[in-house]
């Protein structure tokens, strides 16, 4: 077994190239999302070159990262030929959103399993955003109690509904399994494939981590194209970090087994910051709020609150601290979940 470890990161030719085929995978994208230059952040942050991946831009239902997952999660549902699809998430949850709208997509019956995990009593946040797009595309809604086990709730439901003769085909928390995660190995090679033809070359990635399929797909696509983890760097928006990295890397390398079992990940390239996280996953912070105002304002784009607006706050303290040299090349995925600004409207 091979193990890539934390070697000095770069973007040069991969060594390998990354072949996914022998995977189920059923189209939800209309293409490449583009990568594009944030010239009047980067002239903020004193040269330092800002880039951004516009995962926001996927317009199957409303748009956001969940659907490189999904493409390989509901191809392996049709593969087991489910009817139905079952999945987890906090109320606001934009993959189970997404999830919804690969259902209606597919002419899949969907339920979602929602919990209040997060400590909001507003109306906009418990009918609004995500939850009104979520029954708009078909699915029913479970509202379970923050305290609740969703996963549990899934499982047994699922069980109701096969006794019933269908076929269930249950999706884990971000749709982060390691069949889930193959869709950010896929989005390693789209952005070394991106970054060659516009003759770039990242220092570093910079994603949020929740569930943390983002991450341990996109360190597994790169292991898998012989090019350093390291490249990723995450700030955990849902987890202590210590359990964040621990779960992570074993997605990595779960996931990288379903590409080339010889290759195994190290730990210490798995990198995640914890300066962002604030009192807990979805509880806003005046950093993510300046986050998201100033890429409004500079850039006429918009973060989301839970996810991308806590990521970008750690990116923007980094460059205004120095960690990052001027006319260094970074790399911002923004991982859409627009809706979830108008549940969060009392948090502006």
């Amino acid at each position: 077994m091979t193990t890539v470890t934390n070697s000095p990161a770069t973007n040069s030719a991969p060594a390998r190239q990354l072949d996914l085929s022998r995977h189920a995978r059923h189209p939800l994208l209309e293409g490449p999302t583009p990568i594009q230059p944030l010239p009047r952040l980067s002239a903020e942050f004193g040269g330092v070159n800002i880039y951004v991946k516009r995962d926001d831009l996927n317009g199957l239902g409303g748009g956001g990262s969940k659907l490189r997952k999904l493409e390989f999660l509901v191809g392996e549902a049709r593969a087991m030929g489910a009817d139905t699809i079952i999945t987890v998430g906090a109320r606001q949850s934009n993959h189970a959103r997404l999830t919804a709208a690969a259902a209606a997509r597919l002419g899949l019956q969907c339920e979602l399993v929602l919990t209040r995990a997060v400590p909001r009593d507003e109306p906009e946040y418990l009918e609004n955003g995500n939850v009104l797009l979520d029954e708009l595309l078909g699915a029913r809604v479970h509202d379970l109690p923050g305290t609740a086990n969703a996963l549990a709730f899934a499982q047994e439901r699922a069980d109701a509904l096969r006794a019933q003769g269908r076929k269930v085909y249950v999706c884990p928390l971000g749709g982060s399994s390691p069949v889930g995660c193959l869709g950010y190995a896929a989005c390693a090679a789209e952005i070394m494939t991106q970054a060659h033809a516009q003759g770039l070359s990242f220092s570093r990635i910079v994603v949020p981590n929740g569930s943390g399929g983002m991450q341990a797909g996109l360190a597994a696509g790169f292991a898998a194209l012989g090019i350093d983890p390291g490249l990723v760097m995450a700030y955990t928006v849902l987890a202590k970090a210590e359990q964040a990295h621990a779960t992570t890397v074993e997605k990595a390398n779960q996931t990288l087994a379903l590409i080339d079992p010889a290759l195994h990940i190290d730990g210490r390239s798995i990198v995640i910051e914890k300066t962002q996280l604030g009192e807990g996953y979805g509880i806003p912070t005046d950093a993510m709020r300046e986050a998201v105002r100033l890429m409004a304002s500079k850039e006429g784009l918009l973060l989301d609150p839970v996810y991308g607006g806590k990521a970008f706050a750690g990116l923007v303290q980094a460059a205004r601290s120095g960690r990052h040299a001027p006319g260094e090349n970074i790399l911002f995925i923004m991982t859409g979940g627009l809706p979830g600004l108008f549940a969060y409207r009392s948090a502006f």
